[in-house]
């Protein structure tokens, strides 16, 4: 049975989250949906609020799923974790490190710490 962009999406952030918790991650949240975007996972590690972007590639000629958070991309998850923040009362000091996974090919993770600062419209 072939799946659609939502259930792939579905299945790599389930993949995603299930490595971050092996990792010692507590996940607070997935697919935190608002007007204007989503995250896909909310976590908490060291001390540090941890938002993971995870993207999937079954090929390469887009280029690899790391690539795919482009510079607008970042901009997006950086306001809708802006929100988040506000909305669960953390405060504005609270520490935040953007992630990415990704997974190409056959299904090979890739995961990148900090992968970008936060990103506003100048």
């Amino acid at each position: 049975m072939p799946y659609n962009n939502r259930q792939k999406g579905e299945l790599y952030e389930a993949k995603a989250a299930e490595y971050l918790v092996q990792k010692g991650y507590r996940i607070l949240e997935r697919n935190y949906r608002r007007r204007g975007g989503e995250l896909d996972i909310v976590a908490f590690k060291d001390g540090l609020l941890v938002v993971c972007e995870v993207k999937s590639r079954t090929g390469f000629n887009g280029g690899s799923s790391l690539e795919a958070v482009t510079y607008r991309k970042q901009m997006q998850i950086s306001k809708m974790t802006a929100h988040y923040l506000l909305s669960h009362g953390f405060g504005g000091q609270t520490a935040v490190r953007f992630d990415v996974i990704g997974f190409d090919g056959q299904g090979g993770l890739s995961h990148i710490e900090n992968a970008f600062e936060y990103c506003y419209d100048r």
